[in-house]
């Protein structure tokens, strides 16, 4: 009954996807019946949600790490969240939002790197930077042109 409590606390601390629950069920000890069966018990008491968890690590991770669309998709899809999940998880990012974050993040990076003398070196890294963060290459490729563009 302990361990029990102990998988209750850790669902109810913040919200989990069911892999990562399962998990740690495994190590805890329990095996794959007991797994699953812990599995369906939390689902069905409501404890344990997908679509509530993508859209909480979603609008999390855009909103403290300023993730793009892209790489919160591909962390979601690493958990197995399925991708009705995943659809109903990006409507927790607003557009506006969305383009204000990719412009604010562009104007810092830019700033910084703004000593390169190589014109073609600034757009390679700030190109790099914004996909690494997950944002879209389209996005990425027409603030890049919005930037550097005004300089001629």
């Amino acid at each position: 009954m302990e361990i029990k409590a102990a998988i209750l606390h850790y669902c109810k601390y913040q919200e989990r996807c069911h892999s990562e629950v399962r998990n740690k069920l495994y190590e805890l000890g329990f095996t794959t019946p007991e797994v699953e069966q812990q599995l369906t018990g939390l689902i069905e008491t409501g404890v344990l949600n997908e679509e509530r968890f993508a859209k909480a690590f979603a609008g999390g991770k855009f909103r403290m790490k300023q993730w793009g669309k892209e790489k919160i998709k591909q962390q979601l899809k690493l958990r197995k969240i399925s991708d009705y999940c995943i659809k109903k998880a990006m409507t927790e990012i607003p557009g506006d939002d969305y383009e204000t974050t990719l412009n604010k993040l562009a104007t810092k990076k830019a700033e910084e790197i703004k000593k390169d003398k190589s014109i073609l070196s600034r757009k390679s890294k700030l190109y790099r930077y914004l996909i690494q963060k997950g944002y879209e290459r389209d996005l990425v490729a027409d603030i890049i042109n919005s930037f550097y563009n005004k300089d001629k």
